[in-house]
């Protein structure tokens, strides 16, 4: 006997609920009826659903909250919201969030299941499709992004999942996994790739500069301000904004861009006409953003505004399996721009490479490839121990010192080959400038 398809409606008006379960008699659904929003999440946790109808406004949580910790649950469950007051705001803000379908009380209870069995159907045929998995060079092509192992491929899946949602999305990981190939890929993938992608790098602007970044500016707002100018959200309008290096902005700056994600509305510098916006947000960063919640220096709501989606791409030492592709993918990419002919590294390097650490990940490969090539005189490949630096005599000490005191050790040592050359430190350990800046800037304030 098949298992019934299992459908949660959640509406603290009690009456709702009894009219809902009267017209569900003569169907083939098991119907489960909840008045309190919490009770109905804690059983779509436990025991799963094939259909959630919700109410928008409810005493203890909204539905659009809801809406919210569903996704967390399950990005894919289908959700239609209900509500007596539509409104545009809440309709776009609901489907941003994923949700299925928004309709308006009164309505035909028949005219109802008949979208429900239409939004049922449409879930078990998506299924179907993506249980029909593509090859894994498949998806690297439809992705843009190089890897075999399984970190990879569960990001490929969570890409997937979203493809159909304006959902925000926060990316986490270390300088160099590749979060900005992430970015892209969420917004090439989704149904809006061919409205604005955006990249806004939080790290290397003041506040003052960010905030005309992003809102822009009203003409005659500060000095020099000779004309009118739209802010990249204001431009983004329709697609994908990247804010790489989010947990650099201040804590102002923050409040001003958590109204502007909430809201999707904003005000220029120096205007008083709030201009509404329809963007998605990506957001990257590379150090703990939750830790840094607990300490106060980044705020929570706009934390759980962002985080709808969380992607944490793995440092490339925990994703060995990738080295090979990547390396080929690497040395056919510079020697067809250097001209040169060469057939990839000999197996003691390689060897070699697998077993670094990498702490600039897949840039710090990136670039060690590049320079290999550009200095390369025979076909095969060899790790010149100037530009890759595991065992030389001048390695860092065995003195068991703490990760932090390595690392700066590491930099240190790497910013002396260099001549104190902080663009080329950077590019040979392959992080950003304004990262290594940081660090430094950091060490002389202890």
């Amino acid at each position: 006997m098949a298992t019934k398809l299992k459908i949660h409606f959640i509406d603290d008006d009690a009456t709702a609920g009894d009219l809902f379960r009267r017209f569900s008699r003569d169907t083939d659904y098991e119907i489960l009826i909840f008045r309190e929003p919490e009770k109905a999440l804690d059983d779509i946790r436990n025991h799963g659903s094939n259909l959630v109808i919700t109410d928008l406004s409810m005493p203890t949580m909204s539905g659009l909250e809801l809406l919210e910790h569903i996704r967390h649950v399950d990005i894919e469950l289908p959700v239609i919201m209900i509500t007596g007051f539509s409104t545009e705001d809440n309709a776009i803000k609901a489907l941003r969030l994923g949700a299925t379908d928004f309709i308006k009380k009164p309505f035909d209870m028949d005219a109802l299941f008949e979208q429900i069995d239409e939004t049922l159907k449409i879930a078990a045929n998506r299924k179907q499709q993506k249980n029909a998995q593509p090859r894994m060079a498949d998806q690297q092509q439809q992705f843009g992004m190089i890897g075999e192992s399984e970190a990879i491929s569960k990001i490929f899946s969570v890409i997937d999942k979203i493809s159909d949602i304006r959902c925000n999305v926060i990316i986490e990981g270390e300088s160099g996994t590749g979060k900005e190939l992430v970015a892209h890929a969420i917004h090439n993938h989704s149904q809006f790739s061919d409205q604005p992608f955006i990249v806004i790098d939080c790290g290397s602007l003041t506040d003052t500069l960010l905030e005309t970044e992003l809102f822009g500016h009203e003409k005659g707002a500060f000095t020099g301000a000779s004309h009118n100018k739209s802010g990249l959200l204001e431009v983004a309008s329709g697609g994908t904004v990247f804010l790489d290096e989010i947990c650099n902005i201040s804590d102002a700056m923050q409040m001003k861009l958590m109204r502007a994600v909430q809201a999707q509305q904003i005000t220029r510098v120096g205007g008083i006409q709030p201009i509404n916006i329809d963007v998605r947000f990506v957001a990257a960063t590379n150090r703990n953003i939750e830790q840094m919640i607990k300490e106060g220096h980044f705020r929570h709501d706009l934390y759980h505004r962002l985080n709808v989606v969380s992607i944490t791409m793995p440092p490339l030492r925990s994703r060995i399996d990738d080295i090979q592709p990547l390396l080929d993918f690497f040395v056919k990419e510079f020697s067809n721009r250097y001209g040169r002919n060469v057939t990839g590294f000999d197996e003691s390097s390689i060897t070699q490479l697998k077993s670094y650490s990498w702490p600039g990940n897949i840039r710090e490969l990136r670039n060690l490839v590049e320079r290999t090539i550009a200095l390369a005189d025979t076909e095969e490949l060899h790790i010149d121990q100037n530009l890759f630096n595991t065992q030389s005599g001048d390695a860092i000490d065995a003195d068991t010192p703490s990760l932090e005191e390595l690392e700066k050790r590491y930099i240190m040592k790497i910013l002396q080959r260099c001549n104190n050359n902080r663009e080329q430190t950077a590019s040979m350990l392959g992080i950003n400038k304004s990262t290594l800046w940081r660090k430094l800037q950091s060490w002389q304030d202890k």
